[in-house]
């Protein structure tokens, strides 16, 4: 029996055009193996909404976009026996790059060829799904920042950030990561599932997918003269040694701020109040990895 593929695609992620999406998956996918659709979204055909009726009738949701177009799909999926294919055309593709799927679009269709299935850990912050990184401060200002502006892809987005790091000041946290009680002073908290935010820039090198937690990766305010040197450290993997940077990890975490304000679930921003509790879904998404993913 063939499987059932339907491919979303997502015509405004990372700036990038995807005329030629369809041709290359007509092209390259195994039709042996794989029968399959193509929908583009819409806002009035959203991802989720698509993947969600999906679901009803296929075995593969594939994004075709960057983190938030993973985050949309995936939300409508998780915790069913349907699985989750990207194809990365985000600014980031940070899930991508930890999967070690290709970024190649022409490689990665090859990869669902493959079909190396795993099951990762899922998580939520106040109910809403992340399977990347959620993020407090700073990241979630920039994400909240981005949003607004017309320009998408990483340039856009390393824009915004030199232009907001000098006029944001860090916050106050108190934190309780299961039942231990810490108050922070904080650039910003990142919740790490995986490793990294996107380009390969690793804020918890040691994040795993499959061990039931998530990293809260505390980066404490720091000189703007150590701005290089702290990109330079995620890049090498070398940030959890950097003495602006604590992660402390856990399956049950609450966030208490002084009051409401910015959060990014995979880089997609949302407002919430003072308080947050983030949670551990394991083993609760289905998803296509690359060959070399260890896992």
């Amino acid at each position: 029996m063939k499987k059932k593929a339907l491919f979303i695609i997502n015509p405004v992620s990372g700036g990038k055009k995807k005329d030629q999406v369809p041709s290359l998956i007509k092209k390259h996918l195994d039709l042996e193996l794989f029968s399959y659709d193509v929908v583009y979204s819409t806002l009035e055909h959203n991802i989720r909404n698509i993947a969600t009726e999906g679901a009803l009738h296929y075995d593969i949701i594939v994004a075709v976009g960057g983190d938030g177009t993973v985050n949309e799909t995936a939300s409508a999926i998780a915790g069913t026996d349907k699985v989750l294919g990207i194809i990365p055309y985000g600014s980031g593709n940070g899930l991508a790059r930890f999967l070690q799927l290709p970024m190649s679009a022409i490689e990665a269709i090859k990869a669902l060829n493959a079909g190396l299935i795993k099951s990762i850990d899922s998580a939520k912050v106040n109910g809403k799904w992340f399977f990347n990184m959620a993020g407090m401060g700073f990241d979630a200002h920039i994400s909240e920042v981005f949003s607004r502006t017309k320009r998408r892809g990483f340039q856009s987005y390393f824009k915004s950030s030199i232009q907001e790091i000098s006029k944001y000041k860090a916050q106050k946290y108190h934190l309780e990561i299961d039942g231990h009680v810490y108050d922070r002073t904080a650039f910003m908290l990142s919740f790490a599932n995986s490793s990294q935010y996107g380009n390969n820039a690793h804020v918890s090198p040691k994040a795993s997918l499959h061990d039931g937690l998530i990293d809260v990766c505390v980066i404490k305010p720091f000189p703007p003269y150590r701005l290089l040197e702290m990109g330079i450290r995620m890049l090498t993997k070398t940030s959890e040694s950097s003495r602006f940077v604590e992660i402390i990890r856990g399956r049950h975490i609450k966030v208490e701020r002084t009051g409401p304000g910015p959060v990014h679930l995979d880089g997609e921003p949302s407002i919430i109040g003072a308080k947050a509790e983030i949670e551990v879904i394991p083993n609760s998404l289905k998803v296509i990895v690359g060959h070399n993913y260890k896992g």
